[in-house]
């Protein structure tokens, strides 16, 4: 059986401190199914006048794709969406032909010690849907379907896998799990989707006979399974669904079939008709001068949300 590939993180700082480790996308693999990018956040404490707050920016041609493990963030948009973020939800947001976001601090926390822990993806729109309108849609905790299977808690987030299917819809075939395997556990994890991969978030995991430590993703070999053993107690997520449909430029927070739309898409954000998030001023410049965009390989430095 061929072995997986193991994608070990780069550590990025988005500013003031605040470190994300980053596994999509990578040299060695660029996408899982329809999943570009992979960032896992914290656990990392907030504490009163600090600032890890993500000033509103746009995107293109994507979903982003936000869980927590722990703590709260408030989201924003150009459309008028006002969502606190919490634990346990899946947060997606279209950003098709354009949207701007941002992610905040809520008002109730702001002299609070808490922890924020979690994950945001991207996901690259099927080219027939890249233009689509954006949109925000919230999917509360209790809504995620939650199986007990082979003994294990798993958490259907996207998609589907062992009779349950998750409310949150999808413009491909996505798939997106949260497995909590007990010690001394052993999962047989199906070949669910065309592509799959395997992240340990707070502890190592054997996946068939590799060891995967902490922190690192295990990309299976093209439409395979695998029996996932913990010798400690473990979380894990699954990500992954039906390849593209073409290869992809990632830019700053765009992402396109085409490399013109990407230079439109900075054009227009350096114009400011991109949109606004009510009641919020601040703008980032476009990054790099002149704005460039990169050939669909791996690119390691892609700015995040």
């Amino acid at each position: 059986m061929t072995e997986p590939t193991l994608l070990r993180p780069a550590d990025k700082d988005l500013g003031g401190g605040f470190k994300v480790r980053r596994l999509l996308p990578s040299a060695k693999r660029r996408s899982v199914g329809p999943f570009v990018f992979f960032d896992h956040f914290g656990p990392a404490t907030e504490k009163p006048g600090t600032e890890h707050d993500v000033r509103p920016h746009p995107h293109i041609g994507l979903a982003t794709v936000t869980y927590l493990f722990e703590g709260a963030m408030m989201h924003r948009d150009s459309l008028g969406s006002v969502q606190e973020i919490l634990p346990g939800a899946i947060n997606w947001m279209t950003a098709g032909r354009g949207i701007v976001h941002s992610e905040r601090k809520p008002e109730r926390l702001q002299h609070e010690d808490y922890v924020n822990h979690g994950l945001q993806l991207w996901a690259a729109l099927p080219q027939a849907f890249e233009e689509v309108d954006p949109s925000f849609i919230h999917t509360a905790a209790d809504a995620i379907p939650e199986v007990d299977e082979q003994g294990v808690r798993v958490r259907v987030l996207i998609g589907e896998a062992f009779g349950a299917a998750s409310p949150v819809a999808t413009f491909a075939p996505t798939l997106y799990l949260d497995i909590a395997l007990p010690a001394g556990a052993s999962f047989a994890l199906p070949a669910l989707a065309d592509e799959l991969a395997v992240y340990a978030v707070n502890g190592g995991v054997t996946i068939d006979d590799t060891r995967v430590e902490a922190h690192v993703m295990a990309a299976l070999p093209d439409g395979q399974g695998a029996t996932l053993t913990a010798s400690e107690p473990v979380r894990v997520m699954v990500v992954g669904g039906a390849p593209l449909d073409g290869p992809r430029f990632i830019t700053w927070n765009f992402v396109s079939s085409r490399r013109e739309r990407i230079l439109q898409a900075g054009e227009d954000w350096s114009a400011q008709r991109m949109g606004h998030v009510p009641g919020e001023t601040e703008f980032i410049p476009l990054p790099g001068h002149p704005f460039e965009v990169q050939s669909p390989t791996p690119d390691t430095g892609t700015t995040p949300t």
